[in-house]
């Protein structure tokens, strides 16, 4: 009997410890499950900020300047621009500061972009500028891709020449950035990715920044704007932007494996853009 009652205890202590671990473990899976909506919820903010600051803020310091200061303080404008810029990257940091490791991996893809534009400085408009920013935005997030992108314009245009067409560049290329970190967001491990990368690429340098340079080239070249100036502008820039479309897409299908491989290594084993 006495065997028996000790039996029964044990096997009722077996079930209460089961329980308890049980709870805890239910605990811990609730526990996980808010932290994780948590985190949705903070990245979806953060997201809808920093969309309001590219997409409202920094085109409205590019038109102030085009109608109030007839784009002749294009360097006060650029500099606004960057520091619009600087906002949703510092955001993505939250409530801590962003590492020097990350400050020099977008510094790096800067110079990658300044120098590939330099390299290719003989042929017109085939520069491998944009895919480098798409490569960035994909990799590092869309807020580095489009402080990426409008850095790039404007150390590049130290060597190739600043002038009213700046902040319009700065703005193109960072949308482009900004863009691709959105819709394909680190996630490119098949040839169709790829594929649908390179269509990204085409569609954003002929249909983003083709259009945004070839706007602004009809505000700085004509007192009276009218839409046959615009079409003039778009047709005749076409061939210029199938130019640039066609080696954005060539060095994407050449740099996208090898740059991401070693992002993703540097992300790895240093812990930066997590």
């Amino acid at each position: 009997m006495l065997e028996q009652n000790a039996k029964n205890v044990n096997i009722a202590s077996l079930e209460a410890a089961e329980s308890i671990v049980d709870e805890r473990i239910l605990a811990a899976e609730r526990l996980r499950a808010r932290q994780e909506a948590d985190e949705k919820k903070r990245r979806l903010i953060r997201r809808i900020v920093s969309a309001v600051l590219i997409l409202v803020f920094v085109p409205s310091v590019v038109l102030v300047g085009l109608l109030e200061w007839q784009d002749r303080k294009y360097y006060i404008v650029s500099i606004l621009i960057i520091i619009f810029s600087m906002a949703p990257f510092f955001l993505v940091f939250e409530k801590r500061r962003p590492r020097a490791r990350e400050l020099t991996l977008i510094a790096v893809m800067v110079a990658l972009g300044v120098a590939g534009r330099a390299a290719f400085y003989m042929l017109p408009q085939f520069k491998p500028i944009a895919a480098i920013v798409i490569i960035t935005g994909v990799s590092l997030g869309s807020e580095a891709g489009f402080i990426t992108g409008a850095l790039t314009a404007f150390v590049s245009n130290m060597f190739f020449g600043q002038g009213p067409w700046t902040p319009w560049q700065m703005f193109a290329l960072g949308l482009i950035g900004f863009l691709s970190g959105i819709l394909f967001n680190d996630q490119i491990k098949t040839k169709w990715n790829l594929f649908l990368l390179c269509v990204f690429g085409a569609f954003a340098t002929v249909g983003i920044y083709g259009q945004i340079m070839d706007t602004q080239f009809v505000f700085a070249s004509a007192q009276k704007v009218t839409w046959d100036m615009f079409l003039a502008a778009y047709a005749s820039g076409l061939p210029m932007n199938l130019i640039f479309a066609a080696a954005t897409v060539f060095f994407l299908l050449v740099l996208t494996k090898p740059l991401l491989n070693k992002l993703g290594r540097i992300k790895k084993k240093h812990g930066v853009f997590e």
